[in-house]
């Protein structure tokens, strides 16, 4: 296979063919949110769009990074009850994008599951001593229902629980994609890729005047090489995955994979290995495959067959250990299983 662009979590395959003269392919690159982004777009006029794009990734850093000690989330997780913090447009949307899926998934996403990842080691600070009796105590730092509104708007979130904190990770990621997608749509490019950290957004076609098409990796921590277990053409959609075969630690000869279940307050235990979603928004996509993580295959399955806007592709393992896959039936047109195998 030629030509294989390698992200995180997906890998961007171009075909062989002649790009159209009148359309220019911008490509670029760069470091953000503690991973890789690439944009990639057609344009007539051959401007790059760099600064505005790095400008961009700065303010949403600026708003949503747990690890920048001055951003808006930080100082909103330093406050005690009834203090406010004043939020930004950004910062805003993610929280309301979470509190839908969070009331959508009954609490299989939850934001405010931040103290639970920390002490686990997965998360802005320092990992504890976990015990059944930390988990117990924690659990009760953790839920949407500790927060409310002032004024009946989001402008200000207020705690009625001081140790409550937020971690945006499992949505920020898919938002910054979309408003990346959006910067590019204002300035009339209507044919594009945005990718970060593996979460993407396609619009129009290819500089082969084609679908975009994006492979999917194969959920296996120990592969020598990375390998494709699918395919997906995207069709004016945005895609994100979910998944426990890369990120985790082993205590005591166990595995504890990194998507804690904010109900239990323990990390998954299910041989559901990665949920890849596809839909417009691809911060819905971001936050719905993290929910699915923690679902597991038959919920998930369950919330798929009421919400016709998802597709999604499912891969875990059988009995025998051996891979399988659920894929929606609107997606099976747009995919391509197992494509080394053919």
């Amino acid at each position: 296979m030629k030509n294989l662009f390698y992200l995180c979590g997906v890998i961007v395959l171009f075909g062989c063919g002649v790009t159209t003269p009148t359309n220019q392919q911008i490509v670029v690159n760069g470091f953000a949110q503690g991973t890789t982004y690439s944009v990639r777009y057609l344009t007539a006029d051959g401007v790059n769009y760099q600064r505005a794009i790095d400008s961009l990734l700065i303010e949403i850093d600026n708003s949503m990074s747990t690890y920048n000690k001055n951003s808006i989330i930080s100082k909103w997780n330093k406050t005690s009850m009834g203090s406010e913090v004043f939020l930004d447009e950004n910062f805003e949307n993610v929280f309301n994008i979470s509190l839908k899926v969070e009331k959508e998934t009954l609490g299989s996403f939850d934001p405010t599951v931040a103290p639970l990842v920390n002490a686990w080691g997965f998360g802005f600070e320092k990992a504890s001593k976990i015990d059944s009796s930390t988990i117990d105590t924690i659990l009760l730092d953790i839920g949407m229902d500790q927060l409310t509104f002032s004024g009946g708007t989001a402008n200000f979130i207020l705690k009625s629980n001081p140790d409550c904190k937020l971690d945006f990770n499992a949505v920020a990621q898919g938002y910054t994609v979309d408003v990346l997608g959006d910067l590019l749509e204002e300035r009339g490019i209507m044919n594009y890729l945005v990718e970060v950290g593996g979460e993407l957004k396609a619009k129009g076609n290819n500089s082969q005047d084609s679908l975009w098409r994006v492979g999917i990796d194969r959920p296996l921590p120990d592969l020598a090489e990375r390998e494709i277990e699918a395919i997906v053409n995207l069709n004016n959609k945005s895609l994100a995955t979910s998944g426990n075969y890369r990120k985790f630690y082993e205590k005591e000869g166990k595995k504890y994979a990194h998507t804690i279940n904010p109900k239990t307050g323990y990390p998954v235990e299910h041989n559901m290995l990665s949920a890849t979603v596809i839909a417009v928004n691809c911060a819905l996509a971001d936050a719905y495959a993290t929910a699915f993580m923690v679902m597991g295959l038959d919920q998930s399955k369950e919330f798929l067959a009421k919400h016709k806007e998802l597709d999604a592709l499912l891969i875990y393992s059988d009995e025998d250990g051996d891979l399988q896959a659920f894929i929606t039936s609107e997606l099976i047109n747009f995919i391509e299983l197992n494509p080394d195998k053919n």
